[in-house]
């Protein structure tokens, strides 16, 4: 059986990377299906609203371990057959969540789903591996652009699918476009050697070995943590105020208000042409600013619905836009070990969303949305004060350029320069 071949990095065309950001976006938006529909899962299969609540948490926690367990393995394998296999996985456990006949055996699958449902996390870097040095923090971007529309599409998209054919009917329709993206995705994915050969134990420790060696990576996971908590805290805190006085919408209108942060869709891609420029770091300081602006903002919102969409847009544009440049810079760092780095900035994300979800509900019992926007301002001042440490050391990334010993360059068109006048690598 031939060995795989080593693809040169020109082959992300466009028509690949739209089909990455759908499947990017598919593999997420199944966290978030069961969300908006508690209540109707609750009342068909009779069970307590608390008890409906920890559908989602049982599949964000199946999530965290697949993300930690299974990521990895995109540095030691054949992508080409991973991906398909995993969204296959992932569309035998949506058939069973249509399926299941109680709440246990619906949470059990919502864990399995979790678990198997990382596509995504494998799709993103391995974008990064088939583009080219010059386009990969657009390429980046725009897969990094599929999974936010996954995230907030999702919400809408199954509260109107379950109003109109029941709650079952979208793991169901889910199921299906698992396979069908599975097929796609086989035929479209050139074969890949793997970046690097090691056992399963050792694969999984050294992903701490790769954030420990990169002190760049570490200061890097602490800005994109806060970045998911604020996200996390801000829109687990909308949920409070828009179902409460004086707003009042119910579960289907406040899912719609999701579509106004697509616009951080678009922000993503604009992200990804400013890291290919070299403005990473610069973009990522103004990104903090204009989210401590929206917090701002918010301040003011508890009455008023415009102010409320401009507030969300804000967010949106600057914590998906800081997101996607922490993640391009991660993957300048190494490019053997960009799953691994993944995997890291995955475990970190989750993190910090876990924190900031739980401190929303904390701080809303304590102090409404007053506290919870003192907490956003505060908690940006933070990632300002991590930035403005890091951005002339700790941050600036040491350029990982086949066929040397990496330097340091905080311009990312520099390092594009650097790698296409060095040496082609070996196949492995």
């Amino acid at each position: 059986m031939a060995a795989p071949r080593v693809v040169p990095p020109s082959e992300m065309s466009s028509r690949l990377t739209f089909l990455f950001a759908v499947a990017a976006g598919a593999a997420i938006g199944n966290l978030y299906w069961a969300q908006p529909l508690l209540g109707f899962i609750a009342g068909e299969l009779r069970a307590t609203t608390a008890t409906a609540g920890w559908l989602v948490t049982a599949t964000q926690l199946g999530y965290a371990v697949g993300v930690l367990l299974l990521v990895p393995l995109g540095d030691v394998v054949d992508r080409r057959r991973f991906v398909p296999v995993m969204l296959l996985m992932s569309a035998a456990a949506l058939l069973l969540c249509a399926l299941a006949p109680s709440i246990g055996l619906l949470l059990l699958a919502l864990g399995v789903l979790g678990v198997t449902t990382i596509s995504g996390q494998v799709l993103t870097p391995l974008a990064g591996d088939l583009a080219d040095d010059a386009r990969r923090g657009r390429v980046v971007g725009a897969v990094g652009s599929g999974t936010l529309t996954g995230i907030l599409a999702s919400r809408t998209i199954s509260g109107f699918v379950a109003g109109a054919a029941g709650w079952r009917t979208i793991f169901a329709l889910a199921a299906v476009v698992a396979v069908l993206l599975a097929v796609l995705l086989y035929r479209a994915i050139p074969p890949l050697a793997p970046r690097t050969r090691m056992s399963y134990p050792a694969l999984i420790a050294s992903v701490g070995a790769v954030v420990m060696r990169e002190r760049a990576a570490r200061w890097t996971l602490v800005l994109a943590a806060i970045g998911f908590a604020v996200f996390s805290l801000f829109w687990t805190a909308l949920t409070f105020l828009l179902s409460g006085p004086p707003f009042r919408y119910p579960v289907p209108v406040i899912g719609l208000f999701g579509l106004a942060g697509l616009a951080g869709a678009l922000a993503v891609q604009h992200a990804g042409r400013l890291h290919d420029r070299g403005w990473s770091l610069p973009a990522t300081g103004a990104a903090w600013v204009l989210a401590l602006g929206a917090f701002v903002g918010a301040a003011f919102a508890g009455r008023s619905v415009v102010l409320v969409v401009i507030v969300i847009i804000m967010i949106d544009i600057a914590l998906q836009g800081q997101a996607l440049l922490n993640r391009a810079r991660l993957f300048a760092l190494s490019h053997e070990a960009r799953s691994r780095l993944n995997t890291a900035l995955g475990t970190g994300n989750f993190i910090g969303a876990a924190i900031g979800s739980a401190t929303a509900t904390a701080l809303w019992s304590a102090g409404g949305w007053t506290a919870v926007t003192i907490a956003g301002a505060a908690l940006c001042c933070c990632a300002l004060t991590v930035w403005t440490l890091g951005r002339r050391g700790p941050l600036v990334i040491r350029v990982a350029v086949p066929g040397r010993t990496p330097g340091t360059s905080p311009n990312r068109a520099e390092s594009a320069r650097d790698a296409r006048s060095a040496p082609e690598p070996h196949p492995r």
